[in-house]
């Protein structure tokens, strides 16, 4: 008989998610299915709030990346302005970003996916935590917590708070960097420097022990989307969104914020509460993209700083200029976290950065404004539109983990097909399905809001865990 089995919950990721994995008549996979099952309405009970409001609020969306959202809502509020902030302001918003980059690359890398990479994905699952890599690698949990530790500190020295700083906002940033906070700054940055050096070595050192990992964890060809400047370097507070193909051919180049929409269209899926983006030329599925680490590096020309181009130049000579494998993701993560170390002792050794000037002061100009970063995790879009008084009207967030939807659901369709045999079930084939999910690194509570009509399910579960009824609305 056919059967199926169900992840209720996919561990060591921010959100609530569930996979099913239908087997069939011979215990073979037959098809998989992510279900998003959290649902939060931001888009909509945003409606009415006064436009200046909105990098507050949306910061509330996560407690992980909320300067993700504070910076892309304040671009989108700057659009409405129609004001260019001052320079100080953006190199200081930049800073902040480079700083929220360390810390949560810090955080995936460390403390959701090392126990899969350092204990093993047939490892004791008990075991297979944050507590049992403190056990077994004390050293490299330390440095995972330190390595966090300074992004947070960075942040907080910068913004006043860790989580859902008030300091950006529209128009630039409420208070100016004061000499003795980028000397501390200064002062921190080589020891973070050191711990991603030292955990690069010990990967790509990991490296030849994953083949079928690296083989089989979304290892496919999609399109790419991420940020650069008009050399093609890599780019994570202002750019062109730039799509290359899995051919590394570049298919477009969004320049004015504005013009997403051509090129980005939205699909609602029935099984779940997360939409589904696409590359609208080539339509929907097939225009399936992935963003994030892999991405931003299979788009860019080179980083733009000297260590992370020196490690981005051994990347590509290992695994080729386009990596297709989301198991590479890791990889990635930590060029880029020694980027955004490096990015930041630049940002701070620029006369400008403790200038004064740091807002400028506007009202409503635009009825519309779009504002476009690189989360940690990708692509981030906040589109508003306001009434003349600056009343919020409409709003449209397309998130990181968005983006990647359609990739994630064929990565984890590709790794149960490898990996899980309903006639001699493992936990570390199940548990490589989880993995492949982590390794995008996804934020649910980012990705679920409201746009178009979303369907509700309901289940009836027996004691025994057998689903007795289920029943679908909207």
């Amino acid at each position: 008989m056919s059967r199926t089995i169900t992840i209720d919950h996919v561990t060591r990721i921010e959100g609530h998610a569930r996979i099913d994995i239908h087997l069939n008549d011979q215990g073979k996979v037959a098809s998989t299915q992510f279900h998003v099952t959290q649902f939060r309405g931001f888009e909509k009970f945003v409606e009415g709030r006064p436009y200046y409001e909105m990098p507050a609020i949306t910061a509330r969306i996560c407690g992980i990346c909320p300067v993700s959202h504070l910076l892309a809502a304040s671009k989108a509020c700057d659009a409405i302005m129609a004001v260019t902030i001052p320079e100080p302001a953006r190199l200081l918003r930049e800073l902040l970003h480079c700083a929220q980059f360390v810390q949560s690359h810090a955080l995936s890398f460390f403390h959701l996916s090392a126990p899969d990479l350092l204990l093993g994905f047939d490892s004791d699952p008990k075991l297979r935590n944050i507590v049992g890599l403190v056990e077994k690698y004390p050293e490299a949990a330390r440095d995972g917590i330190a390595l966090r530790k300074f992004g947070q500190q960075a942040i907080e020295r910068l913004a006043g708070e860790r989580i859902h700083p008030s300091w950006t906002v529209p128009g630039g940033v409420n208070k100016p960097l004061s000499a003795d906070d980028r000397d501390r700054l200064l002062t921190d940055l080589p020891l973070a420097r050191s711990i991603i050096r030292r955990t690069l070595k010990t990967f790509k050192a990991m490296l030849d022990g994953f083949p079928e990992e690296s083989d089989a964890f979304g290892n496919m060809p999609t399109m790419h989307a991420g940020l650069t400047d008009i050399d093609g370097n890599l780019q994570i507070y202002d750019g062109f969104v730039r799509f290359r193909g899995a051919d590394g051919k570049t298919a477009a180049s969004i320049s004015r914020p504005l013009d997403y929409s051509k090129y980005i269209g939205e699909a609602s899926m029935p099984d779940s509460y997360l939409k589904a983006p696409y590359f609208k030329p080539l339509g929907y599925p097939e225009g399936a993209y992935r963003v994030g680490p892999l991405a931003r590096l299979n788009v860019a020309e080179s980083c733009g700083t000297p260590e992370a181009d020196l490690e981005l130049e051994e990347y590509r000579q290992r695994l080729g200029r386009m990596v297709h494998s989301s198991f590479f993701y890791h990889y990635a993560r930590l060029i880029e976290a020694l980027y955004a170390s490096e990015r930041m002792e630049e940002l701070l050794n620029d006369p400008a950065i403790l200038d004064r000037q740091v807002r400028a002061e506007a009202g409503v100009n635009a009825r519309e404004g779009v504002g476009i970063i690189e989360a940690p995790r990708g692509v981030l879009i906040h589109h508003y539109r306001v009434d003349e008084r600056g009343a919020m009207k409409w709003a449209n967030l397309i998130v990181a983990t968005g983006h990647n939807n359609l990739a994630i659901n064929r990565s984890i369709q590709q790794v149960a097909e490898r990996f899980v045999d309903g006639n001699h079930l493992q936990e570390g084939a199940v548990n490589r399905v989880s993995a492949v999910v982590r390794a995008y690194d996804p934020c649910l509570s980012c990705s679920t809001h409201a746009f178009g009509q979303m369907p509700m399910r309901l289940r009836l579960v027996a004691p025994n865990g057998v689903v007795v009824d289920e029943m679908s609305a909207g």
